[in-house]
């Protein structure tokens, strides 16, 4: 490998004067116009910082002899054919051997000559050092107006919502992360869903993270950016619902399970009138559907963040340990059971009354939804037992 190194000699026996080896990890895809000067860029930044240190090209599939200059460059070449920004990343990285990864986009947007302030941030112990353009500087034409004002912070907003990172600036491309922190974060994803990933991956296992003001330029680019708004940016927003079960499935379900319920406990016993117009038994049944459709939101959302743990979308945390103390078969099955015999019961009270009336007029009809109600609780409550205690068994 061809890479100038320089080792620094230690003065004192702490660990925080003790370099550390860094690697610098490029994704590259048809980048011969920019890919010789980030990488020069990077090894003058490594030169200057005295640090002993690597310039990887994750080498995504170019057609233009980017793999020439990276080689005849002194960069490491790491080829990865399957496309995508994160499977270039994931492959660039796992061949890195640093025990400090700094990643940047080669299209010289990011100023390599910046790592230093990266690499004193890991040495401080942060596990993640954010750059932050927002914070920043962006020169003018280096980002398209959509992005800066709307496509960005609506993204990291809802990130931060969901995963209460603090994060201003989450689609940053140039970061960097301590290897045993990347370890950790295990991320999987093979597009630019990957740059979500890693925010909300550190943010649940509660890694230390920094943000510090960088600035963007123009890129090099003589042709159209790989970035596309509306794909890439729908791709970040599923990627974040995805591994959010308690916002997609739990609160809504929640909102409808309450407002039905509500409904129809309103109506159980008469009509009522809401500014003028009278609610009665059409409004009642639409109670009965929204409970029963927020109901089936919530079982869903657990059966989501169970999957979610499995597959290491999401740590496991207490949330899981807790639900599988308390609600286990035996509980499940007994409290369907209460509740479906609650709805049983009524029901059959609805029918002695229908016998008692002989055919003559009948007004149970209220009673006669919110026991029906009852009895396809009680069923889903028994039958979503069983199945969670399937995946409890699997996730032992």
């Amino acid at each position: 490998m061809n890479v100038d190194r320089s080792i620094t000699h230690c003065v004192s026996g702490s660990k925080r004067n003790q370099p550390m080896f860094v690697s610098v990890v490029m994704p590259c895809l048809n980048e011969h116009e920019t890919l010789a000067s980030c990488i020069r860029k990077a090894k003058e930044a490594l030169q200057r910082l005295d640090i002993e240190g690597e310039i990887i090209v994750a080498d995504n599939g170019s057609t233009d002899g980017s793999q020439k200059i990276a080689r005849s460059h002194g960069a490491r070449l790491v080829e990865e054919p399957q496309r995508g920004y994160g499977n270039a990343y994931r492959a660039g990285i796992a061949q890195a051997r640093g025990d400090y990864i700094i990643i940047g986009d080669s299209d010289d947007s990011y100023d390599f000559s910046d790592i230093g302030r990266f690499y004193e941030k890991l040495r401080d112990g942060y596990d993640l050092v954010m750059g932050t353009r927002l914070k920043g500087e962006i020169e003018k034409g280096a980002m398209p107006w959509l992005h800066h004002y709307l496509g960005n912070p609506v993204l990291t907003g809802i990130l931060n919502i969901f995963f209460r990172s603090g994060i201003s600036d989450a689609h940053c491309g140039m970061r960097a992360f301590r290897r045993a922190a990347y370890d950790k974060m295990e991320l999987q994803t093979a597009g630019m869903e990957f740059a979500s990933e890693m925010v909300i991956k550190a943010s649940l296992l509660k890694l230390k993270i920094i943000e510090i003001p960088i600035t963007l330029h123009r890129d090099g680019r003589s042709g159209a950016p790989h970035l596309r708004s509306f794909r890439d940016g729908w791709r970040h927003l599923r990627f974040m619902l995805l591994h959010s079960p308690s916002h997609l499935y739990m609160w809504p379900g929640f909102f409808l399970f309450c407002l039905g319920m509500m409904t129809m406990l309103l109506l159980l016993l008469e009509q009522f009138r809401v500014g003028g117009r009278l609610a009665d038994l059409h409004i009642m049944v639409f109670g009965s559907l929204l409970s029963i459709l927020g109901f089936q939101t919530i079982t869903l959302g657990i059966y989501a963040r169970i999957y979610a743990v499995t597959q290491n979308f999401i740590p496991q945390g207490q949330y899981l340990n807790k639900l599988f103390k308390i609600f286990n078969l035996e509980r499940g099955l007994a409290l369907g059971a209460l509740i479906f015999t609650l709805g049983f019961v009524l029901g059959i009270y609805i029918f002695v009354r229908w016998v008692q009336s002989h055919g003559g007029a009948f007004n149970e009809l209220r009673f006669a939804i919110f026991a029906s109600t009852l009895m396809i609780f009680g069923t889903q409550i028994i039958f979503s037992s069983f199945f969670l205690s399937m995946l409890g068994i699997e996730r032992k």
